[in-house]
């Protein structure tokens, strides 16, 4: 199953109020496992930076003014994301920005039916519980320690890791196999144990560990991916 985990940066909140898109950070999974491809563009926003914004991600005017604009990208993107589901966290604000843009060069709008939220998906396993990027690195173990600013790429890097896990603790919490059987009843409640379902490690084959291998050979030293390359 090929699916597209993505984050953005933005000037501000609102995209109908004159926001913009300025960075889109896109990372091809198939079955749950990078596959090397990306997609990654800063785009010049075509207006200034407000100050709120650069506090978060860092992206000035100075060094988005000689970017491309979406419209030059746009095609790129539609083909990359294809009709992949696509993962984000808080995904409506993710969706309202792209669709946005999408609209103001014509093409067609990205349907929401195909947004997969980790940020709901997150509040369902852990109601009550702070559920913010940083927070589900933390309850994972994934390190962001060179998580200095926000930046697209780098989030939807850390984000794919982070879904792999709600998903697969989703899984195991639900321990559904075909193979349940009761083994006791009492009164009118039937115990059942059920099979707890294969770890994600094991199920990888050795096309997916040598894909994963080149993906994170052209990450640098510090790549969290690189964390898992010796997992045999």
């Amino acid at each position: 199953m090929r699916e597209i985990v993505l984050d953005t940066e933005t000037t501000g909140l609102d995209p109908y109020q004159g926001d913009r898109l300025v960075e889109i950070g896109c990372i091809e999974l198939v079955n749950r496992f990078p596959t090397g491809k990306t997609f990654h563009w800063y785009f010049n926003p075509e207006r200034d930076m407000p100050e709120a914004a650069f506090k978060i991600h860092g992206l000035s005017n100075d060094f988005l003014k000689d970017k491309p604009v979406f419209a030059d990208k746009a095609d790129e993107l539609v083909a990359f994301l294809g009709d992949a589901p696509l993962v984000a966290h808080n995904a409506m604000f993710d969706l309202g920005f792209i669709n946005a843009e999408l609209e103001r060069v014509g093409l067609a709008p990205v349907n929401r039916e195909r947004m997969v939220d980790t940020l709901l998906i997150a509040r369902r396993r852990h109601p009550g519980a702070p559920n913010r990027l940083d927070d589900l690195c933390a309850r994972y173990s994934i390190d962001n320690s060179h998580r200095a600013t926000h930046g697209a790429l780098l989030d939807a890097e850390l984000l794919a890791e982070i879904y792999v896990e709600l998903v697969d603790a989703r899984q195991a919490t639900l321990v559904l196999s075909q193979a349940a059987a009761p083994i006791a009843v009492t009164g009118a409640a039937t115990i059942i144990v059920r099979e707890r379902p294969t770890p994600l490690i094991a199920r990888l084959t050795d096309e997916d560990r040598a894909a994963h291998r080149r993906f994170v050979a052209t990450l640098g030293e510090s790549a969290i991916w690189r964390d898992y390359v010796t997992l045999d």
